[in-house]
Formats: C-alpha cells, structure tokens, sequence
C-alpha cells in the first residue's frame, strides 16, 4: 500500500468490492460519513490506483466459453527483451485472459477460455509457434472449486 488507508477508506473500498455499482449516497449511509467526503475519497482512492476500475464479471459458460485450460509455458530465453515480447504476444490474444510470469521452472502460465476444445488446440498451435516459446503444458480445468474476484481486505497482517 502507498499510504495508509483508515478504516473509513477500507470500509469504502470493502462496499465497492462487494458491489461496483452502489450509488454514493448509499456508500456513505454504509461507511458512516455524507456523501461529499464519501465522493471525494472514492476519487481519491481511483487517483492512488487502489480502485483500478468498475465491470460487471460475466459467465464465460453461459456466453458459450465451456474450455478453460492452464497453459505453463516455458520460454527458451528469458532475457528481458524476450520475456516482453512473449508479454505482448499474450496480450493480444483474445483467448487468454491472464498470464502470470513466475519464477522456478514455468516462466509463464495463462489463463485461458476458448468456446470448444478445437478453438483451443488452434490457439496452442499458434501459441508454441510463437518467438521463444520452448515448451506448452497445458491443463484442462474440470470444475471450479472457488472463485473470489475480491480481494481480501479482512485478512489480518496488512500494514
């Protein structure tokens, strides 16, 4: 965190979380202060970046993306040009909804939703052609046990 946050801050943040679309008036009912400060520390928390913005989150199942695969990729350079155009190259691929660079054995793994396993195995043959890219292991999800877009701001320890 840049700057402490008070608890009224963590209130705001926890009621936004919960619900993107609460008006302010009724932010500042739930955290306990009028509406004019309540504004102004949304805005405040949006300039800082703790807020990075507001979406409604969608069923990829219901709008017809049943595959979602883990793919691990493994880059045969990881020197900092070529782990930024492997960056690149993901973030233009529709089907690949995050990517995470790690460290240890996988320098990559993605999150990807595809409407069929075919729309898939076009696109890892498309991903293990591309510049660097040494190996792909993928694994396709079965089920879902969690899913928590949220942050969990209750958790003890934070600073």
């Amino acid at each position: 965190m840049s700057r402490n946050l008070d608890e009224i801050d963590l209130k705001i943040l926890a009621e936004i979380q919960a619900d993107g679309r609460i008006t302010n008036v009724e932010l500042a009912k739930r955290v306990g202060i009028s509406p004019p400060p309540c504004l102004r520390r949304v805005r405040a928390l949006e300039e800082e970046g703790y807020i990075h913005g507001y979406r409604g989150l969608l069923d990829a199942q219901k709008l017809g993306f049943d595959v979602t695969v883990f793919a691990a990729v493994h880059l045969s350079s990881q020197a900092e040009a070529d782990l930024r155009a492997f960056e690149e190259f993901v973030r233009a691929e529709p089907l690949v909804r995050e990517c995470w660079m790690l460290s240890g054995e996988v320098d990559f793994i993605l999150k990807c939703v595809a409407p069929d396993m075919a729309t898939f195995q076009d696109f890892v043959t498309h991903l293990t052609a591309a510049p660097h890219v040494r190996n792909v292991r993928t694994s396709l999800v079965l089920h879902n046990s969690k899913y928590e877009a949220a942050v969990p701001l209750d958790v003890k320890g934070r600073r």
